[in-house]
Protein backbone atom coordinates (compact mmCIF):
# COMPACT_ATOMS: atom_id res chain seq x y z
CA UNK A 1 0.00 0.00 0.00
CA UNK A 2 1.53 3.65 -0.35
CA UNK A 3 3.04 5.78 2.36
CA UNK A 4 0.26 8.56 1.83
CA UNK A 5 -3.24 8.22 0.17
CA UNK A 6 -3.27 8.55 -3.60
CA UNK A 7 -4.81 11.98 -4.05
CA UNK A 8 -1.05 12.80 -2.64
CA UNK A 9 0.96 11.50 -5.27
CA UNK A 10 0.42 14.24 -8.46
CA UNK A 11 -0.21 17.53 -8.48
CA UNK A 12 -3.78 18.90 -9.34
CA UNK A 13 -2.61 20.66 -12.52
CA UNK A 14 -0.69 17.99 -14.02
CA UNK A 15 -3.77 16.27 -15.24
CA UNK A 16 -6.65 18.44 -14.69
CA UNK A 17 -9.85 16.17 -15.58
CA UNK A 18 -8.89 13.22 -13.90
CA UNK A 19 -7.52 14.91 -10.62
CA UNK A 20 -10.65 17.03 -10.27
CA UNK A 21 -12.86 14.21 -10.38
CA UNK A 22 -10.73 12.78 -7.49
CA UNK A 23 -10.27 15.95 -5.83
CA UNK A 24 -14.10 16.47 -5.89
CA UNK A 25 -15.10 12.69 -4.84
CA UNK A 26 -14.26 13.64 -1.17
CA UNK A 27 -17.90 15.21 -0.17
CA UNK A 28 -19.57 11.81 -1.50
CA UNK A 29 -19.09 10.72 1.75
CA UNK A 30 -18.00 14.01 4.01
CA UNK A 31 -18.82 12.62 7.13
CA UNK A 32 -17.18 9.44 6.97
CA UNK A 33 -14.09 11.53 5.66
CA UNK A 34 -14.50 13.78 9.26
CA UNK A 35 -14.99 10.20 11.67
CA UNK A 36 -11.81 8.91 10.15
CA UNK A 37 -8.96 11.13 8.45
CA UNK A 38 -6.71 11.33 11.32
CA UNK A 39 -5.92 14.29 12.94
CA UNK A 40 -2.89 16.58 13.47
CA UNK A 41 -0.52 16.16 16.51
CA UNK A 42 -0.61 18.99 18.76
CA UNK A 43 3.23 19.90 18.50
CA UNK A 44 2.74 20.29 14.92
CA UNK A 45 -0.23 22.94 15.29
CA UNK A 46 1.50 24.93 18.16
CA UNK A 47 4.64 25.13 15.91
CA UNK A 48 2.61 26.47 13.08
CA UNK A 49 1.28 29.47 15.74
CA UNK A 50 3.94 30.46 16.96
CA UNK A 51 5.83 30.64 13.80
CA UNK A 52 3.31 32.87 12.59
CA UNK A 53 2.94 36.68 13.41
CA UNK A 54 -1.01 36.37 14.61
CA UNK A 55 -3.83 34.70 15.25
CA UNK A 56 -5.35 35.10 11.99
CA UNK A 57 -5.61 31.80 9.49
CA UNK A 58 -6.80 31.19 6.10
CA UNK A 59 -6.87 27.03 5.54
CA UNK A 60 -7.07 26.22 1.78
CA UNK A 61 -8.95 23.46 0.77
CA UNK A 62 -10.21 22.82 4.55
CA UNK A 63 -12.51 20.27 3.91
CA UNK A 64 -14.54 19.11 6.32
CA UNK A 65 -12.51 21.23 8.70
CA UNK A 66 -10.35 18.54 10.66
CA UNK A 67 -7.03 20.77 10.83
CA UNK A 68 -9.46 24.41 11.40
CA UNK A 69 -11.17 22.96 14.32
CA UNK A 70 -7.80 22.40 15.57
CA UNK A 71 -6.50 25.58 15.06
CA UNK A 72 -9.37 27.19 16.34
CA UNK A 73 -9.13 25.09 19.69
CA UNK A 74 -5.07 26.88 19.36
CA UNK A 75 -6.60 30.04 19.79
CA UNK A 76 -6.57 31.12 15.55
CA UNK A 77 -9.39 33.04 14.06
CA UNK A 78 -9.95 30.46 11.04
CA UNK A 79 -11.63 31.11 7.56
CA UNK A 80 -12.12 28.05 5.21
CA UNK A 81 -11.60 27.64 1.53
CA UNK A 82 -13.38 24.95 -0.04
CA UNK A 83 -14.23 24.01 -2.87
CA UNK A 84 -16.94 21.37 -2.55
CA UNK A 85 -19.67 22.49 -0.90
CA UNK A 86 -20.70 19.33 0.73
CA UNK A 87 -17.47 19.29 2.54
CA UNK A 88 -17.89 22.91 3.16
CA UNK A 89 -21.06 22.57 4.70
CA UNK A 90 -20.01 19.83 7.21
CA UNK A 91 -17.34 21.95 8.22
CA UNK A 92 -19.77 24.97 8.71
CA UNK A 93 -21.90 22.55 11.54
CA UNK A 94 -18.93 21.54 13.18
CA UNK A 95 -17.99 25.51 13.69
CA UNK A 96 -16.03 26.69 10.96
CA UNK A 97 -17.00 29.61 8.81
CA UNK A 98 -16.29 28.37 5.24
CA UNK A 99 -16.24 29.97 2.03
CA UNK A 100 -16.91 27.61 -1.44
CA UNK A 101 -14.08 28.63 -4.24
CA UNK A 102 -10.71 27.13 -5.22
CA UNK A 103 -7.81 29.05 -3.90
CA UNK A 104 -7.10 30.19 -6.92
CA UNK A 105 -10.50 31.78 -7.66
CA UNK A 106 -11.52 33.20 -4.14
CA UNK A 107 -11.70 36.62 -3.53
CA UNK A 108 -10.16 38.26 -0.69
CA UNK A 109 -11.55 41.00 -0.83
CA UNK A 110 -9.38 43.09 0.83
CA UNK A 111 -8.77 40.61 3.88
CA UNK A 112 -5.17 39.81 5.10
CA UNK A 113 -3.95 36.68 6.89
CA UNK A 114 -0.66 35.59 9.37
CA UNK A 115 -0.88 32.41 7.83
CA UNK A 116 -2.33 30.62 5.21
CA UNK A 117 -2.30 27.15 5.78
CA UNK A 118 -3.06 23.66 3.68
CA UNK A 119 -3.69 20.23 5.28
CA UNK A 120 -3.75 17.04 2.61
CA UNK A 121 -4.90 19.80 0.52
CA UNK A 122 -1.96 21.95 -0.85
CA UNK A 123 -1.15 19.16 -4.08
CA UNK A 124 -4.62 20.33 -5.85
CA UNK A 125 -3.62 23.86 -5.51
CA UNK A 126 -1.83 25.10 -8.76
CA UNK A 127 1.77 25.06 -7.93
CA UNK A 128 2.95 28.89 -9.32
CA UNK A 129 -0.58 30.53 -9.04
CA UNK A 130 -1.09 29.54 -5.27
CA UNK A 131 2.10 30.68 -3.63
CA UNK A 132 1.89 34.07 -5.58
CA UNK A 133 -2.09 34.13 -3.93
CA UNK A 134 -0.82 33.45 -0.86
CA UNK A 135 1.74 35.98 -0.69
CA UNK A 136 -0.85 38.69 -2.00
CA UNK A 137 -2.60 37.90 1.67
CA UNK A 138 -0.22 37.32 4.16
CA UNK A 139 0.83 40.34 6.27
CA UNK A 140 4.54 40.66 7.01
CA UNK A 141 6.31 37.90 8.53
CA UNK A 142 3.13 35.48 7.54
CA UNK A 143 3.32 32.03 7.54
CA UNK A 144 2.67 29.53 4.05
CA UNK A 145 2.28 25.96 5.53
CA UNK A 146 1.29 23.34 3.74
CA UNK A 147 1.19 20.03 5.58
CA UNK A 148 0.04 16.24 5.01
CA UNK A 149 0.02 13.04 6.96
CA UNK A 150 2.54 10.77 5.23
CA UNK A 151 1.55 6.85 7.16
CA UNK A 152 4.07 3.88 6.86
CA UNK A 153 2.64 0.46 8.02
CA UNK A 154 4.74 -2.14 9.58
CA UNK A 155 6.43 -3.64 6.68
CA UNK A 156 5.35 -7.02 6.19
CA UNK A 157 1.69 -5.47 7.03
CA UNK A 158 2.84 -2.82 3.69
CA UNK A 159 3.39 -5.60 1.56
CA UNK A 160 1.05 -7.27 2.18
CA UNK A 161 -1.48 -4.54 1.60
CA UNK A 162 0.41 -3.60 -1.49
CA UNK A 163 -0.09 -7.13 -2.76
CA UNK A 164 -4.16 -6.69 -2.77
CA UNK A 165 -3.82 -3.67 -4.42
CA UNK A 166 -1.84 -4.82 -7.01
CA UNK A 167 -4.61 -8.05 -7.32
CA UNK A 168 -7.49 -6.63 -6.86
CA UNK A 169 -6.45 -3.33 -9.25
CA UNK A 170 -3.45 -4.67 -11.56
CA UNK A 171 -3.86 -1.52 -14.02
CA UNK A 172 -3.57 1.15 -11.82
CA UNK A 173 -0.35 2.53 -11.61
CA UNK A 174 -1.11 4.40 -8.09
CA UNK A 175 -0.99 1.02 -5.87
CA UNK A 176 1.49 -1.14 -8.08
CA UNK A 177 4.39 1.01 -7.51
CA UNK A 178 6.83 0.00 -4.79
CA UNK A 179 7.12 1.19 -1.45
CA UNK A 180 9.92 4.27 -1.44
CA UNK A 181 12.13 4.60 1.16
CA UNK A 182 11.05 5.88 4.41
CA UNK A 183 11.16 9.44 5.10
CA UNK A 184 11.86 10.24 1.31
CA UNK A 185 9.50 12.50 0.27
CA UNK A 186 10.44 14.07 -2.83
CA UNK A 187 7.50 13.07 -5.20
CA UNK A 188 5.34 14.49 -2.92
CA UNK A 189 7.17 18.21 -1.89
CA UNK A 190 9.60 18.82 -4.71
CA UNK A 191 6.59 21.52 -6.95
CA UNK A 192 5.39 22.35 -4.15
CA UNK A 193 9.07 23.52 -2.91
CA UNK A 194 9.47 24.95 -6.80
CA UNK A 195 6.71 27.02 -6.30
CA UNK A 196 7.46 28.71 -3.17
CA UNK A 197 10.95 29.84 -3.98
CA UNK A 198 9.45 30.96 -7.35
CA UNK A 199 7.88 33.52 -5.46
CA UNK A 200 10.66 36.44 -4.81
CA UNK A 201 8.72 37.64 -1.02
CA UNK A 202 9.35 34.31 0.62
CA UNK A 203 11.99 33.19 2.50
CA UNK A 204 13.53 29.74 1.17
CA UNK A 205 10.91 26.88 2.46
CA UNK A 206 11.64 24.63 5.28
CA UNK A 207 10.36 21.20 5.64
CA UNK A 208 9.29 20.07 9.77
CA UNK A 209 8.71 16.48 10.58
CA UNK A 210 6.42 15.34 13.03
CA UNK A 211 6.54 11.50 14.31
CA UNK A 212 3.56 9.83 15.53
CA UNK A 213 1.77 6.84 15.55
CA UNK A 214 -2.14 5.41 15.97
CA UNK A 215 -3.63 1.98 17.14
CA UNK A 216 -6.26 0.53 14.53
CA UNK A 217 -8.69 -2.01 14.93
CA UNK A 218 -9.79 -4.19 11.97
CA UNK A 219 -13.32 -2.17 11.27
CA UNK A 220 -11.09 1.44 12.06
CA UNK A 221 -8.92 0.79 9.00
CA UNK A 222 -11.25 -0.58 6.42
CA UNK A 223 -14.04 2.76 7.48
CA UNK A 224 -10.71 4.77 6.50
CA UNK A 225 -9.81 2.97 3.63
CA UNK A 226 -12.36 4.42 1.36
CA UNK A 227 -11.77 8.00 2.04
CA UNK A 228 -8.14 7.94 0.34
CA UNK A 229 -7.92 9.84 -2.74
CA UNK A 230 -9.67 7.69 -5.72
CA UNK A 231 -11.26 5.19 -3.91
CA UNK A 232 -14.62 6.31 -4.28
CA UNK A 233 -14.16 6.34 -7.97
CA UNK A 234 -13.87 2.51 -7.76
CA UNK A 235 -17.01 0.16 -8.58
CA UNK A 236 -18.72 -0.84 -5.58
CA UNK A 237 -17.48 -4.60 -6.43
CA UNK A 238 -13.93 -3.86 -6.88
CA UNK A 239 -14.00 -1.70 -3.51
CA UNK A 240 -15.48 -4.30 -1.82
CA UNK A 241 -13.67 -6.96 -2.93
CA UNK A 242 -10.31 -4.59 -1.87
CA UNK A 243 -11.94 -4.22 1.11
CA UNK A 244 -12.16 -7.95 2.16
CA UNK A 245 -8.86 -8.11 0.98
CA UNK A 246 -7.37 -5.67 3.24
CA UNK A 247 -9.43 -7.08 6.19
CA UNK A 248 -8.17 -10.41 5.78
CA UNK A 249 -4.45 -9.53 6.11
CA UNK A 250 -5.83 -7.24 9.24
CA UNK A 251 -7.06 -10.21 10.52
CA UNK A 252 -3.91 -12.56 9.59
CA UNK A 253 -1.67 -9.72 11.84
CA UNK A 254 -4.27 -10.42 14.73
CA UNK A 255 -7.09 -8.33 14.32
CA UNK A 256 -5.26 -4.81 14.50
CA UNK A 257 -1.94 -2.76 13.78
CA UNK A 258 -0.22 0.07 14.86
CA UNK A 259 0.68 2.84 12.31
CA UNK A 260 3.29 5.14 12.11
CA UNK A 261 2.90 8.53 10.95
CA UNK A 262 4.96 11.62 9.81
CA UNK A 263 3.29 14.97 9.90
CA UNK A 264 4.80 16.22 6.91
CA UNK A 265 5.20 20.39 6.84
CA UNK A 266 6.38 22.73 3.99
CA UNK A 267 6.30 26.22 5.24
CA UNK A 268 8.08 29.35 4.14
CA UNK A 269 7.57 32.85 5.67
CA UNK A 270 6.94 36.02 3.87
CA UNK A 271 9.86 38.07 4.13
CA UNK A 272 9.06 41.48 2.01
CA UNK A 273 5.67 42.61 0.70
Amino acid sequence: MPTQPPDQTRPFHEAPHRHRSMAESFGSDAERYDRNRPRYPGAMIEAIVTGSPGPRVLDVGCGTGIAARQFQDAGCRVLGVEPDARMAALARRTGVEVEVASFEDWDPAGRAFDAVTAGQAWHWVDPAAGPAKAARILRPGGRLAAFWNVFRPPPDLGEAFSAVYRRVLPDSPIFSRMLPPPGDHTALLAKPIDGMRAVDAFGDPEQWNFEWERDYTRDEWLDLVPTSGGHTLFSPAKLEELLTGIGEVIDAAGGSFTMHYTALVLTTTLTRP
